[in-house]
This record gives structure tokens, sequence and C-alpha cells, in this order.
């Protein structure tokens, strides 16, 4: 996987998540913490939604982290503004062992 792929990742994964809030009205994050604590769907309708919007947003939280770490990792190899270069000319970053 490149740092490309990843951020491919949490863009279309934002997309979906942009949908959900503005269907049902509360950010991701506020949804996701009221899943977790086990409060269900009131129709449904809605819960094949939620299931998925929960998904969603945990992959989305495992994508962030892992953006996080691999850049952690390259900014200790090269500076930002090499990689923002790097992906301006559309050269491929992998990422690190």
């Amino acid at each position: 996987m490149t740092l490309d792929q990843i951020l491919q990742d949490i863009h279309a994964l934002e997309e979906d998540l942009n949908m959900y809030e503005r269907k049902y009205g509360v950010l991701s994050e506020t949804f996701y913490d009221a899943y977790m604590q086990g409060e269900e769907a009131p129709e449904a309708a809605w819960v094949a939604d939620w299931n998925d919007w929960a998904g969603v947003h945990e992959i989305w939280l495992d994508r962030r982290q892992k953006y996080q770490t691999v850049i952690a990792l390259l900014q200790k190899q090269t500076k930002l503004i090499d990689l923002i270069q790097r992906v301006a000319h559309r050269e491929s970053i992998s990422i690190p062992a």
C-alpha cells in the first residue's frame, strides 16, 4: 500500500461518512460513541445503515492511524516538503517497513 492509496481510502471513506452524517444529522464520531455504548437504531430500516456507518467509521479510524504512522516514519527519512513534491509529481511513495 502506498501513501496515495491510504489517502484515497480516507477520502472515499469520508464521502460515505458525510452521507450518513447528512442523513442522520450527527457527526460520525458522535454516532460511533453512542453505537459503541449499545444504542440501537430505533427503526428497522436504519439497522443496515447503522451497521455500515459503524464499519466505515472503524475503517476510517484505521486508515487515519495508518496515515499518521506512515507520515511519522517518512518524516524521519525526509522533509515533508520533499514528500509533497514527490506526490505532486505523481511519484508513488511506498510505505516503509
